[in-house]
């Protein structure tokens, strides 16, 4: 599953299988896929993520949303949009804030490095079993 924020990127979870020493886990966690324009990214490197093709994407449930905090839908989606918008001109001008996801993570420049930090909350909500490696691999 994974929600996308255009102009931002997609959010997703995926399963991975770890080998460690005879044994074989199977691990869910967090991963961030950038999708920015690259004009606002130009002198960033960021970490290439691979969101499988069978996983389900979908957009930012706006509808969702509105419910969720008593404002229009179009307020919400201006709102998001300007969101992106300006955390993306701020990035163009070099000037590296942290774009802080409530319950998920922080998305950070640091080094001139663009990447998604999961909050440990977020990978072993995910992951119950195994989230040692969960938290390992994020």
């Amino acid at each position: 599953q994974g929600v996308l924020l255009t102009g931002l990127g997609t959010f997703a979870v995926i399963q991975e299988q770890f080998h460690i020493k005879e044994e074989v886990y199977v691990v869910r966690r967090p991963v961030f896929q950038i999708d920015m324009d690259m004009l606002y990214l130009q002198k960033l490197s960021y970490p290439t993520v691979v969101i499988p093709g069978n996983a389900r994407i979908k957009p930012l449930n706006y509808k969702w949303l509105s419910r969720a905090t008593l404002l229009p839908r179009r307020v919400v989606e201006d709102c998001v949009r300007e969101t992106i918008l300006l955390y993306s001109s701020h990035l163009k001008k070099g000037e590296h804030l942290s774009f802080v996801f409530k319950d998920i993570g922080v998305l950070s420049c640091k080094d001139d490095v663009l990447c998604m930090r999961f909050f440990h909350e977020c990978v072993t909500g995910l992951e119950s079993k195994a989230s040692h490696i969960a938290l390992l691999r994020t």
